[in-house]
């Protein structure tokens, strides 16, 4: 299992073998993975893959990572912080369930070759979840790294996405329980600067 940074607990508890997809090649419906797990990579073009209204049609850049697992698998918390938001984005294709949590750590960065750690405040989205996860929760609750946080949600349920969990940070507080999670091309560099790569609290999973 791939060992996250800086301490952090694994959000979903990986097996040794797994799937990385690619999806710059576009999506190809005919083929089904041979593993239970998988992963959708971050700063990603997803060409033919999200043509629902909500897109637009001009957005296919991802700028979260994905985590495909069967529904009602357990997702935790990557560290201490606190429940800031959470709700259900309705809309077809979208994350369905949703939580966000807020955390202040410590992130690995690399400025010029120096390795370099800043505490930092930051949100992180957990979308596509079991309805069943948003009971109980109240805006503020404070959260334990390893607690069980969510469970991974159906598709019917899910935005009508196979189950996976989309995982995203942002270092700018959202205003609703919601990220764009995939952008416009030419929104690339803006995005990537909101939106940094999850690995800096997933480790180092593909």
């Amino acid at each position: 299992m791939v060992k996250p940074p800086n301490g952090f607990h694994p959000v979903v508890k990986l097996p040794e073998q797994y799937w990385v997809f690619d999806f710059t090649r576009g999506v190809d419906v005919s083929w089904k993975c041979p593993f239970d797990y998988q992963i959708g990579r971050y700063d990603e073009i997803r060409p033919g893959m999200y043509t629902h209204e909500i897109f637009s049609g001009e957005r296919d850049l991802h700028v979260g990572i994905d985590i495909g697992a069967p529904q009602q698998t357990e997702v935790f918390a990557f560290a201490d912080g606190k429940i800031h938001c959470f709700g259900i984005n309705a809309a077809e294709g979208s994350y369905g369930p949703t939580i966000i949590t807020e955390h202040r750590v410590s992130l690995a960065t690399k400025v010029g070759s120096k390795q370099m750690n800043s505490l930092t405040t930051i949100w992180v989205l957990h979308g596509h979840l079991a309805s069943e996860s948003l009971e109980g929760l109240e805006v503020g609750q404070a959260i334990s790294g390893g607690q069980l946080l969510a469970r991974i949600g159906s598709k019917s349920e899910n935005g009508g996405w196979e189950p996976h969990l989309h995982i995203q940070i942002s270092l700018k507080e959202p205003i609703t329980c919601d990220f764009e999670g995939v952008v416009a091309r030419e929104n690339r560099q803006q995005a990537l600067q909101q939106f940094p790569d999850p690995r800096l609290i997933l480790g180092e999973i593909y």
